[in-house]
């Protein structure tokens, strides 16, 4: 990445914070993975603790996780749970956790989240439940308003994840969204406006393209 597009995503960071912040969403910019590694252990902040996670690629991908557990906190990996029985069980300890990692679909120019899910799972945890939430967001991710948010987890966030989790979408034979309705991932729309227990919701801007 030359010099200019990392002024721009820096610039661009700084003013999507100041929304974030009018929201009651503490906001950060960080250049690099690397640095967006260092920046989500000091938030986590000190002493043991529960951190749990929701579907992301760019928390899969870029070993935030390895992190957690490296730094001496208990990982609530979601993925052991196989039967209705222990997802059941799963989702109570993710909801008493100290924190719930997250990506977003989209972040809006004005400080706004736009997400959509399946099950509804990740935007539950990111609504009500866990005491904290950290966002990590690529800079890919910015959007201009939400209605561009949806469209933009619709037609170039959602087919990639049909294709990763088998589903027999439009979207994942054309890589356009097809408004469908049998095996769709798009079933809940949220728009996080601002958070209101201020500073439970952190978001981590990175100066990088991650995630889809």
């Amino acid at each position: 990445m030359n010099q200019h597009k990392k002024t721009f995503y820096a610039n661009q960071a700084e003013s999507i914070i100041k929304k974030l912040n009018a929201r009651k969403m503490e906001g950060y910019y960080c250049p690099d993975v690397e640095s967006a590694k260092q920046k989500l252990l000091e938030l986590i902040g000190d002493g043991k603790k529960s951190v749990s996670y929701g579907g992301s690629m760019t928390i899969d991908d870029n070993g935030f996780k390895d992190e957690i557990t490296k730094a001496g906190h208990e990982l609530i990996i979601r993925e052991q749970a196989s039967t209705p029985e222990e997802r059941k069980e799963m989702n109570a300890r993710i909801i008493n956790s100290d924190v719930f990692l997250m990506s977003t679909n989209a972040i809006t120019l004005d400080g706004e989240l736009v997400n959509i899910d399946g099950r509804g799972n990740r935007v539950s945890f990111l609504i009500y439940g866990p005491e904290e939430v950290i966002v990590i967001a690529g800079m890919n991710k910015v959007v201009t308003d939400r209605e561009e948010g949806i469209k933009r987890t619709q037609n170039f966030a959602s087919p990639p994840n049909t294709v990763r989790l088998n589903c027999d979408t439009p979207c994942a034979r054309t890589g356009r969204c097809g408004n469908c309705i049998n095996d769709s991932i798009c079933c809940e729309i949220v728009i996080t406006r601002c958070s209101r227990i201020p500073g439970r919701i952190k978001v981590i801007l990175v100066g990088e393209e991650l995630g889809y």
